[in-house]
């Protein structure tokens, strides 16, 4: 079954925002290269590609 890709901006929905605990504060666990963190830093990237909408009831619709 493919995947549907979501593009969005809105990091807090997101599966890949993580809250680091030796940090304390919200990470994107995402590994950007140089240009992408360039453009992520400087809020010029309309969509993020590796948007993935943290929907916990996403197992157990599975289930069903």
């Amino acid at each position: 079954m493919e995947q549907k890709k979501i593009n969005s901006t809105s990091c807090d929905t997101c599966t890949n925002y993580r809250y680091d605990e030796e940090l304390e504060y919200y990470v994107c666990e995402v590994s950007l290269d140089e240009d992408e963190m360039g453009c992520f830093l400087r809020g010029t990237i309309q969509n993020c590609p590796y948007y993935r909408l943290d929907d916990e009831y996403a197992v157990v619709r599975k289930q069903i």
